[in-house]
């Protein structure tokens, strides 16, 4: 990759990091759902009378808006308000990683290889971790939430993958139209009135950069560049960048927040990533670490015939 893409991606992955601290600003004053609702709306309107409808059916658009939107973003806010830091939810988040390899498995018969497995163990080891955190950056709720999060983003890859639009950008902006309703009414569930009849009074320049910041720079701004480099480079070149997303988001509380990183936490994200590489690279890299061996006993075989 040019240095400039590159320097591209990086910025990508530091702005999804930094997002779940800017979350977290943002519910000081606002509502979850009603935060993640206007987000939604502000990714939709008015981009969607600006960007063509893609050529893929409707169900699909309105299942990715709800399973995206609400399912993902709501409830990753909601477990953020439940008492999970941000640098922890970003990474427990990458457990989406291997729910989306068994998702794959499942529907579209793809074979899980020992390494994929090795990885989810890894990581699976690692999230346990997260269990000896005593710091009160961790909560039973918020984990369980951000867990049903990383579900809800494994089945919006695979919703996105049978539809496979020509243009995702347009695809992610008009299934934004459907998750806005539904997160509005949930928090009218929930809450009653009151987030509605308050939020006049308790919205700061804070939260209105929050959820600009949300709408743009990460949703529509990030992910148009993100496409843009998986088009002009190899999937395996981009993709393992994305690993510096939960690096960036606990770095990104740290700075915030001022949360305290313990060696537990490094732990925890040592071993996730770690799972993360074992579990997508590691038979790229074993068939790469044994090819020159291969190479050296078949012309060894050669000489000795």
């Amino acid at each position: 990759m040019k240095t400039r893409h590159v320097l591209m991606a990086v910025t990508v992955t530091a702005v999804w990091g930094i997002n779940f601290s800017v979350i977290k600003i943002g519910l000081a004053s606002v509502d979850p759902f009603i935060l993640a609702g206007i987000r939604f709306t502000l990714c939709a309107l008015p981009a969607v009378f600006l960007i063509r409808k893609p050529d893929v059916p409707w169900r699909h658009l309105i299942a990715y808006g709800l399973v995206f939107g609400v399912g993902l973003w709501g409830v990753v806010t909601l477990g953020i308000e439940a008492g999970l830091s941000s640098g922890i939810a970003s990474l427990v988040l990458q457990v989406s990683a291997f729910v989306t390899i068994l998702l794959g498995a499942a529907v579209f018969h793809e074979r899980i290889s020992r390494y994929q497995w090795a990885g989810f163990a890894i990581a699976l080891l690692g999230l346990g971790c997260t269990a000896f955190i005593t710091d009160g950056s961790v909560t039973a709720a918020g984990i369980a939430l951000v867990l049903f999060g990383a579900v809800s983003w494994s089945v919006a890859n695979i919703i996105l993958k049978k539809s496979a639009p020509k243009d995702v950008l347009g695809f992610l902006v008009w299934s934004s139209l459907f998750s806005p309703v539904p997160l509005f009414a949930l928090d009218l569930a929930v809450n009653g009135t009151t987030g509605y009849t308050e939020l006049a009074a308790h919205i700061d320049l804070a939260a209105v950069l929050s959820i600009l910041f949300q709408a743009y720079p990460n949703t529509v701004i990030a992910y148009a560049i993100w496409n843009w480099l998986l088009k002009e480079y190899p999937v395996s070149t981009v993709a393992p960048l994305s690993l510096l997303v939960p690096v960036f988001g606990l770095l990104g509380s740290v700075a915030i927040f001022d949360e305290r990183l313990s060696a537990t936490k490094l732990l925890c994200l040592a071993l996730i990533v770690a799972g993360l590489v074992v579990g997508l690279y590691g038979k790229r890299v074993a068939t790469a670490v044994a090819a020159p061996r291969r190479a050296a006993v078949e012309a060894d075989v050669r000489v000795d015939a």
